[in-house]
């Protein structure tokens, strides 16, 4: 069972980030460059990982990940994108019935701005979508795992807050509207140098009857430190991910301790 991306940790969060580019103008040249510029721009990036954590939770049952997106943001703030990886958990979870499924399709949009003295905010909604044809072992107690949630987030230079509502069902959990997800995270870059350090804590709390019912809460926190650097457009970060959820998700139908410590690689080329 899949347990909320960066996320979307960062996010799975996981919203992405995005680079204004200025035009400078040269003093007595005609040039282009002079027109205004467009207040559209587009971004993409794909990238590999040895394992998709996604607040805490391994999504591929501690195998490895090719992930990749495509995102839109206009200069007033406002966002939208689409994110992809493959996951395997919903299967390995005793989650189907019958099908199959193997990949994740998060689709999302938004509102970010900054207000006075360096404080961030950013609102908006985003859903888990799980391609394949299967159908949910509802025998089990388990759902369909699509999931919408809500967030709001609030920074100041390298800290931010951020809290996810879950709408209804919650990743394969039926019954568990207003399930939540609340974290901090903190990057911080070093000058010169294409290094950013970074720290998170985040708590995934349960609710409704359905959840309630589990004979080992899912309720958990995670934690996650993590160091990466910038060669020439492609990130290569380390990162060290742990959780308190092992009385849960050591449960025998999940063949493994998806919530365990473990050391993640990974990297990401943006466009």
């Amino acid at each position: 069972m899949k347990m909320n991306k960066v996320s979307f940790s960062e996010a799975k969060s996981k919203l992405p980030k995005f680079l204004m580019l200025a035009a400078l103008s040269v003093p007595g040249a005609a040039m282009a460059a002079d027109a205004p510029a467009s207040p559209h721009m587009l971004a993409a990036n794909a990238g590999f990982t040895t394992d998709y954590i996604f607040r805490g939770i391994s999504q591929t049952s501690t195998n490895p990940a090719v992930q990749g997106g495509i995102d839109y943001m206009h200069s007033n703030g406002l966002y939208a994108g689409m994110w992809g990886s493959n996951v395997s958990w919903i299967a390995d979870s005793g989650a189907v019935a019958t099908g199959s499924v193997t990949m994740e399709l998060d689709t999302y949009f938004g509102f970010r701005n900054t207000l006075a003295n360096e404080v961030t905010y950013d609102v908006g909604f985003i859903r888990y979508n799980y391609l394949g044809s299967y159908t949910a072992n509802t025998a089990g107690g388990f759902a369909k795992a699509d999931t919408d949630e809500i967030y709001g987030a609030i920074g100041y230079k390298w800290v931010t807050a951020k809290y996810s509502y879950g709408l209804g069902q919650f990743l394969t959990v039926p019954g568990a509207a207003g399930t939540n997800y609340l974290e901090i995270n903190a990057s911080v870059p070093v000058a010169d140098t294409g290094i950013t350090f970074g720290a998170h804590i985040g708590k995934q709390t349960y609710k409704g009857a359905a959840a309630a019912a589990f004979a080992n809460t899912p309720t958990y926190t995670d934690y996650k430190l993590s160091v990466s650097r910038d060669f020439g457009g492609y990130v290569v970060g380390l990162a060290y991910t742990d959780t308190n959820a092992s009385p849960f998700y050591t449960y025998p139908a999940f063949g493994g301790n998806w919530g365990k410590g473990t050391a993640v690689l990974s990297v990401t080329r943006s466009f």
